[in-house]
């Protein structure tokens, strides 16, 4: 994805914030106007934060560590899905669960279950059982697999969050708070910027200005992930050469 520029970012809605009556006054460095009763973000703010927040993401995914996409917002968990699920990352979009990172033990013992009934459905067994009971492993199973199946082969804490809307989304600020877990998000006008590690400035709500910045989010994922698999290509070389080396210097000697 080519580097976004100020008209992407007009084009796309992301200035148009919220009602000035329901701003956060910490969000006033990132305001440039306001019109008709509307905050205007500042773009220029918006372009220096994403590219902040790009540079961090892309040494976080390079040291080979994972990157939770949440977004349970209805014009927002589509996307975020969909751009997770290309990258191969975990995501949250139907409900967040209190104690997803805090309580991260339980919550793996929730994943084995679901992994479980999976394998259950799939033996000759289940086809014996009786009506009634493979309805209720099945209805159990699709419970199980709308909250925890973002999340299923998330085997330990992720290293960073990405957030669409971070006042919807306050319980999984403070688990990841309470942990140490940087939090990268789209922060609306009526947001306290202070809450994350990594804010950008933009308009949370439109369906265009939201897809673009997640796009352009996980194109910097993606470098972090191509920039990771050129290490450990150039690890190899270095190890293959290494190797010789010490053959070529047992065979002379």
């Amino acid at each position: 994805m080519a580097k976004l520029e100020y008209k992407d970012l007009l084009d796309a809605g992301v200035h148009f914030g919220h009602l000035t009556r329901k701003w956060d006054p910490r969000m006033a460095p990132y305001i440039f106007m306001e019109k008709n009763g509307i905050h205007i973000i500042d773009l220029n703010k918006t372009l220096a934060c994403l590219d902040e927040a790009s540079n961090a993401i892309k040494q976080v995914v390079r040291s080979g560590k994972k990157v939770m996409f949440v977004a349970t917002k209805k014009q927002a968990k589509d996307l975020v899905a969909a751009e997770a699920q290309r990258l191969n990352m975990p995501y949250v979009t139907e409900r967040w669960l209190g104690g997803m990172l805090t309580n991260f033990a339980t919550i793996r013992k929730s994943l084995k279950k679901m992994s479980g009934l999976d394998k259950l459905m799939k033996e000759e067994s289940y086809t014996n059982l009786a009506k009634k009971e493979r309805l209720m492993i099945s209805r159990q199973k699709d419970k199980m697999e709308d909250v925890l199946g973002g999340i299923s082969d998330l085997s330990r804490l992720p290293a960073a969050l990405f957030i669409v809307d971070i006042k919807r989304e306050h319980i999984a600020i403070a688990e990841a708070k309470k942990l140490g877990i940087p939090v990268f998000a789209l922060v609306d006008t009526n947001s306290n910027p202070n809450e994350v590690d990594f804010p950008i400035p933009a308009n949370d709500d439109a369906f265009k200005s939201v897809s673009l910045l997640v796009k352009a989010f996980g194109a910097a994922i993606e470098e972090g992930l191509s920039e990771r698999k050129k290490d450990k290509e150039e690890a190899k070389l270095s190890e293959e050469e290494e190797a010789k080396k010490a053959v070529d210097t047992e065979t002379k000697g």
